[in-house]
């Protein structure tokens, strides 16, 4: 972020204008046996260019390896526009827009990124500040619960395809509070349909579906909504944004649609970073706004009819009384969200769908050339988008590690998490990869395989 530093003139005058001699006269409140005497670890300070070139071997250190590893977090091409722009004084230091009269360019930006998420989902109402992709589902399920008035049920059916982050998360936080998560059986890397007959019998508030599943594969979705909405379930859409731009939204899955969908808005202008900064977006009907927790801008007019936005259908509670909010757990993510609304405003709808299908046919040069190998065979012949599970003859790990060595990042091993596949490998290939990356990939593994072998 650019910035001016004040200096000693600067300094003066500023302490002169309130009135005390020196910064440390601002904390004389704090006893003298609390106060440190010194920062003996911290180093001297140094120029913009040592901290320059310090950083710039740091990050030389991590390498940069081809990656082919996603598993809920994916390597996009960012356009250089998106973050220079979101990094601006006026998004970059913007508090919380509580005060609308003092916030209007960043709750205009929130309103266009709730829009957006709107529009791809096909459905009424979206949200901004959820936490992530993990806690938005968790959100999802609690809000799901207050809202189905069709049923006493506390149960939510899960499938199997789930991804298992988000499994753990949503247990984590809607364990304590009396629902019960039940599991649909997979059936070669999708739901069993015909499980859900022995199901038929038992009362469900919700139904989540993830589309594209963790495996990368395609549910049948309009079998689901249609038998949850059958069984007077509400239907969780759990989405990958950018696979929206291919595929139907969860709006119009089956007769009626999904009730409420979420995900994870990484995708969309937001690097791969250490595991973060994420953004969790949520959309669901008009008629269960109301149970949908997170912020809310709304668009309307002020009294001379120029266009105004502002938080709405939110009691002071959500934000002063933990006791009677709908979420404890949102937070301002007003910086993701504003890098998410550039990166979609700059592709626009045409630019989304060219990624996508880059992704996928990328996937498919990845899988050809990965499954000629020998050893290797592709696991399921489920459609898919830009992931695919892989079975291998040997343990995966060793192999990952040895493929890490030689940097690339080879994929995530299911081994742990679907024991039942065996040595079971997702990759991932996205727009930025490349047919030499492919290839470097295809080839090390060749030669890692045949030396093992």
């Amino acid at each position: 972020m650019p910035f001016i530093p004040h200096t000693e003139l600067d300094t003066a005058a500023m302490l002169d204008a309130i009135g005390v001699d020196s910064i440390a006269a601002l904390f004389d409140e704090i006893p003298a046996a609390l106060r440190v005497s010194g920062l003996a670890t911290v180093p001297e300070a140094l120029s913009e260019a040592e901290i320059s070139r310090l950083m710039q071997s740091r990050a030389r250190a991590d390498g940069e390896p081809l990656c082919f590893l996603g598993a809920g977090a994916y390597d996009h091409y960012v356009p250089a526009a998106v973050w220079d722009i979101a990094t601006r004084g006026e998004f970059y230091s913007a508090y919380t827009p509580y005060q609308a009269e003092a916030s209007q360019g960043t709750l205009q930006v929130i309103y266009e990124f709730q829009t957006m998420l709107a529009s791809l989902t096909a459905l009424d109402v979206a949200n901004a500040s959820l936490y992530d992709g993990a806690t938005a589902f968790a959100e999802a399920c609690l809000m799901a619960v207050r809202a189905n008035r069709s049923t006493p049920s506390r149960r939510i059916l899960l499938p199997r395809t789930l991804s298992p982050v988000y499994k753990q998360v949503v247990q984590s936080i809607v364990g304590g509070q009396g629902i019960e998560l039940v599991e649909l059986p997979m059936l070669d890397g999708v739901s069993d349909l015909e499980a859900l007959a022995e199901l038929e019998a038992e009362s469900f508030a919700a139904v989540a579906i993830q589309q594209p599943t963790f495996l990368g594969t395609l549910e049948d979705v309009d079998v689901l909504v249609d038998w949850a909405h059958a069984q007077d379930a509400l239907v969780i859409g759990l989405v990958n944004p950018m696979a929206l731009a291919l595929l139907r939204p969860p709006g119009q899955w089956g007769e009626r649609g999904a009730d409420i969908a979420c995900g994870e808005g990484q995708p969309m202008g937001v690097p791969l970073s250490s595991g973060g900064p994420y953004i969790g977006f949520m959309t669901c009907r008009q008629s269960i706004v109301r149970q949908m927790p997170g912020r809310i801008v709304g668009r309307t007019v002020d009294i001379d009819g120029r266009p105004g936005f502002t938080l709405t259908l939110q009691a002071r509670e959500q934000h002063i009384r933990r006791s009677r909010a709908t979420s404890n757990i949102c937070t301002n993510q007003g910086l993701v969200a504003t890098a998410a609304t550039l990166y979609m405003a700059l592709l626009g709808a045409a630019g989304l769908r060219e990624v996508a299908g880059s992704c996928n046919a990328n996937l498919h040069s990845l899988v050809d050339a990965l499954s000629e190998l020998p050893g290797v065979q592709r696991a399921f012949d489920a459609p898919c988008f830009h992931e695919a599970v892989l079975l291998l003859d040997r343990p995966v790990a060793p192999v990952l590690e040895a493929l890490s060595a030689e940097g690339v990042l080879g994929g995530y091993d299911l081994s742990h998490d679907y024991p039942e596949l065996g040595p079971a490998l997702l990759v991932c290939a996205t727009e930025v990869r490349t047919a030499a990356d492919i290839s470097r990939y295809a080839e090390l593994a060749a030669s890692l395989l045949e030396a093992a072998a």
